[in-house]
């Protein structure tokens, strides 16, 4: 009988979203059998706010009251050097899309473990990837949806098209030629539009669309971006970085790809501008 593989589960709490860490404690238990330590690290508030999830997972939040920058990384990565030592696990799994960790994967490599990666879809960069013995990116289940594609518009359109009422032919009186008529021109809708004031039609078009979690995420960091104006596309990145948002060689162009509906990214030079700021 082959035995379980010990394996330990470490979580960069402050650095991916509460469904990624779920979506990251299924997939280990569902690919070893058996999660042997479940650790995750973060802030005091990241802890509270977090602790009904972990307490459901059997997650022991390692809470670092230091406030200081990548504090909670470098607590991770003592805790994870002393843990390899001690347990000698056979895998370790890091739930991070933080670049700064290559230099801990590297090393609990050469203690004899396999070091595998899960990261949230989005935030990690191609740098990141090539230093774990497996990495996979875990989709935020609250990231904007991609706009659809060709082929769907056009699937769209023939249903539409479908559903449209007929024009029904008939002879004028005057000239006893044949002509088309529009069913739905004398239609209650039809009237009831007819009557609506323009003013009310330009204001509901006025009206921004709330912005999907992934961008509320960006907006926050970056609150620049609210105004609708053309803003650096080097200053969002940093500030991306700066919270998180962003791994350190991160490419902050292949985020907004991922939210085209919602970001224009213009070029010479280089900037970025948010859709869903309202009108003037």
């Amino acid at each position: 009988m082959i035995p379980t593989p010990r394996v330990m589960l470490l979580i960069d709490a402050d650095n991916v979203s509460a469904d990624v860490i779920e979506q990251a404690v299924q997939r280990t238990m569902a690919e070893h059998g058996a999660i042997h330590v479940r650790r995750a690290y973060c802030n005091a508030e990241t802890a509270l706010k977090q602790q009904a999830l972990f307490k459901r997972l059997s997650v022991r939040p390692m809470v670092n009251l230091s406030a200081g920058k990548n504090s909670t990384d470098i607590a991770l990565a003592v805790d994870a050097t002393d843990l390899v030592i001690a347990e000698r696990p056979d895998v370790v799994v890091l739930v991070s899309s933080d670049s700064d960790f290559a230099p801990l994967v590297i090393r609990l490599r050469e203690k004899g473990c396999r070091v595998c990666g899960l990261g949230q879809q989005g935030k990690t960069g191609e740098d990141t990837v090539g230093v774990y013995d497996e990495f996979t990116d875990l989709r935020h289940h609250g990231a904007a949806l991609a706009p659809p594609t060709a082929p769907a518009r056009k699937a769209a359109a023939r249903v539409a098209a479908k559903r449209a009422p007929a024009a029904k032919t008939v002879k004028t009186e005057k000239t006893g030629k044949t002509d088309k008529t529009d069913k739905t021109a004398a239609t209650p809708a039809r009237k009831a539009a007819a009557k609506t004031p323009a003013r009310k039609t330009a204001k509901a078009a006025k009206q921004p669309q709330a912005p999907s979690e992934a961008a509320e995420f960006i907006l926050q960091a970056a609150p620049a971006l609210r105004s609708g104006a053309d803003v650096p596309l080097n200053d969002v990145a940093q500030a991306l970085r700066a919270a998180g948002l962003l791994g350190k060689h991160g490419s902050s162009l292949k985020l907004f790809d991922k939210l085209p509906a919602e970001f224009t990214v213009l070029q010479h030079p280089d900037r970025i501008r948010w859709a869903g700021a309202p009108l003037p």
